[in-house]
C-alpha cells in the first residue's frame, strides 16, 4: 500500500437545488418514528430604528464570514454597526482595565437600547425574509424565501433538529462568551424544513405589500423583510411547522452554544405555554429558544456552493511523489494549465467522486478507483462513501498527506475558500502546497446524511447567500 506521509479568477461553480416530491416530515430511526416536532414562536424583536440609522450602515454578514478587511469597513461605516457587538476589535490595555470585546458588546447593546438606536416591537411577531440574488458564476437570478422566528432548542437525540457538519471548540467558546455577556442573539441560525407544496410560503407571502425594510449587501444581494404580527396568521404558521424536522444549514456552532446555555438556565419545572384563540405561543423560558431563519429545502431558491481545500505548510511536499502515491486510489490524469473555471467545468461532468488537484507543477484530475476506494472507506456507511469530500478527507488528506482528523479540525495545514480562482492562484504562487477543487454537495446528499444522524467533514456546504445579522435581535431580558 502506497503512503506518502512526509508530504506533510474565475467565479465559483454552484449547484441549483430543485424541489423534490419526497417529504421528510417524519423520520424513521432505530425502528420507530420520532414524536418530537419543531416548535416555533413569535417574539418582540429589537430592531434598528430607521429614524436613527440607515439599515445599510449597521447590518453585517454573519460573524464567521467577516474578514479583517470587512471588520474594519464595518467599524468605519457607523458607530452603531453591529460588528462592534458580534465581532468587536480588542483594545490596548484591555487586560489592565478588566475590559474585553464581550464587556464592550454588552455595554454597547445596553446603550443603544437606552438611546433609541434599537427599538423593540410592541407585539410578538415573525418576519417574512426574502433574498434576491444572482447565482455566482451565472446570469441566473434567484429568490430565496423564508421567515425569521424563534425556534425551540432540541438535543440532536430528540430527532427534531439534525446537524450535517462537525463543530469546533473555539468558535463555540467565543459565541458562549458573547451570549453570556449580552444575553441576546444577534444573528439567525439557518434552518431547513421540507415542504414540497410550498404551503408555508403561501401563508407568509401571499398578499404582501411593499417590504417594510430592505437593504442590498456587499455581494449585491437584496434583502427584504415584512413584519407579520396577526395572531391568526402566526398560529396558522405554528401549526404548519409542527410536523417538520429541521436541518441546520448554517450556524452549527451557535446552535450548540445556545443549546448548552439553555440547559444551564432551565428552571426545575418549566411551564408549558400554548396558543389560544387570543394568544400566540411563547417559549417556556427565554433561553429555551434561539432566533432562526427557516427556509424550505424543496425550494428552487436554495443554492449550495463548493468550498475548496487549500493545503499548506507540509514538510517536504513533492508534487511528483504525491501523484505517484495517489495512483493507488485514483485514476490520475494531467490537465493542461487553464483558468479555475475550466477545471470546475471538468469536475462538473464527472459522475463519480472526483476532484482537481493543483500545485506549482500543474493540475491533475483525480477520479476514485471504485475497488480501492471501497476498501479504504469500508468502515463508513454507504451514504458517506458516496461523498466526494469523504474520499478527499479520508484518503487524500489523512492517508496520503498525513493530516488526521485533529489537524483538519484545528485547521493546522488547511484553509477553506469559496473562490476557486483564488484557491488555484495560491497553489501556483507557492502560497500553498496543493489546492483541491471540489464539486458542491447536493441537497439530496445533505438530507440523507443529516437525517441518518451522520455528519460530513467541516466546511462541506456553503449556502449562498448568507443571512444578514442585525435585521432582528432576540434579547433574553
Amino acid at each position: 500500500m502506497l503512503r506518502y506521509n512526509q508530504l506533510c479568477g474565475a467565479k465559483p461553480f454552484c449547484i441549483l437545488l430543485k424541489g423534490t416530491a419526497r417529504s421528510t416530515n417524519s423520520t424513521i430511526s432505530n425502528g420507530g418514528i420520532s414524536r418530537s416536532m419543531a416548535r416555533i414562536y413569535p417574539f418582540r424583536a429589537w430592531r434598528y430604528n430607521p429614524s436613527a440609522v440607515r439599515l445599510d450602515d449597521v447590518v453585517t454578514q454573519p460573524y464567521d464570514k467577516i474578514s479583517p478587511a470587512m471588520q474594519q469597513a464595518y467599524y468605519q461605516r457607523s458607530p452603531y454597526n453591529l460588528v462592534r457587538i458580534i465581532l468587536g476589535l480588542p483594545e490596548l490595555f484591555d487586560v489592565e482595565k478588566g475590559e474585553s470585546v464581550y464587556t464592550r458588546a454588552a455595554r454597547d447593546f445596553q446603550a443603544w437600547r437606552e438611546q433609541g438606536v434599537l427599538i423593540q416591537e410592541k407585539n410578538p411577531c415573525v418576519f417574512a425574509y426574502a433574498q434576491r440574488f444572482q447565482v455566482p458564476g451565472t446570469g441566473i437570478t434567484k429568490e430565496r424565501r423564508g421567515f425569521i422566528a424563534l425556534g425551540k432548542l432540541h438535543d440532536y437525540a430528540d430527532q427534531v433538529v439534525f446537524r450535517h457538519e462537525q463543530t469546533l471548540s473555539k468558535p463555540k467558546s467565543d459565541r458562549l462568551n458573547l451570549l453570556k455577556a449580552t444575553r441576546a442573539h444577534f444573528g439567525q441560525i439557518f434552518m431547513l424544513y421540507s415542504d414540497p407544496a410550498g404551503s408555508i410560503e403561501k401563508i407568509l407571502y401571499e398578499g404582501n405589500g411593499p417590504a417594510e425594510a430592505e437593504v442590498t449587501d456587499e455581494y449585491g444581494v437584496l434583502h427584504r423583510i415584512w413584519r407579520i404580527a396577526d395572531p391568526a396568521t402566526i398560529r396558522l404558521l405554528v401549526t404548519a411547522m409542527a410536523d417538520k424536522k429541521l436541518i441546520i444549514a448554517d450556524g452549527h456552532h451557535r446552535y450548540e452554544t445556545a443549546l448548552n446555555y439553555s440547559k444551564e438556565h432551565a428552571p426545575a419545572t418549566a411551564p408549558q405555554t400554548e396558543s389560544s384563540a387570543t394568544q400566540v405561543p411563547q417559549p417556556p423560558y427565554p433561553e429555551a429558544a434561539a432566533m432562526m431563519t427557516f427556509v424550505n429545502m424543496d425550494s428552487d431558491g436554495l443554492v449550495i456552493l463548493p468550498t475548496h481545500r487549500v493545503v499548506h505548510s507540509l514538510a517536504g511536499f513533492d508534487p511528483a511523489a504525491f501523484a505517484r502515491a495517489a495512483e493507488a486510489f485514483f485514476t490520475v490524469t494531467p490537465l493542461p494549465e487553464a483558468e479555475a473555471a475550466t477545471y470546475i467545468g471538468t469536475l462538473a461532468r464527472e459522475q463519480g467522486p472526483a476532484f482537481v488537484a493543483v500545485t506549482r507543477s500543474g493540475a491533475l484530475l483525480l477520479r476514485s478507483k471504485p475497488e480501492a476506494a471501497a476498501a479504504a472507506l469500508a468502515a463508513l456507511p454507504d451514504r458517506q462513501r458516496q461523498l466526494d469530500l469523504t474520499h478527499l478527507h479520508v484518503i487524500v488528506l489523512d492517508r496520503l498527506l498525513g493530516l488526521d482528523a485533529d489537524k483538519v479540525r484545528e485547521q493546522t495545514n488547511i484553509r477553506y475558500l469559496r473562490d476557486a480562482a483564488d484557491a488555484v492562484e495560491q497553489a501556483r504562487r507557492g502560497q500553498a502546497d496543493i489546492t483541491f477543487l471540489t464539486n458542491p454537495v447536493s441537497m439530496e446528499q445533505l438530507r440523507e446524511v443529516a437525517f441518518a444522524g451522520d455528519v460530513m467533514p467541516q466546511k462541506s456546504t456553503d449556502f449562498f447567500p448568507k443571512l444578514l445579522s442585525g435585521l432582528a435581535i432576540y434579547a433574553l431580558e
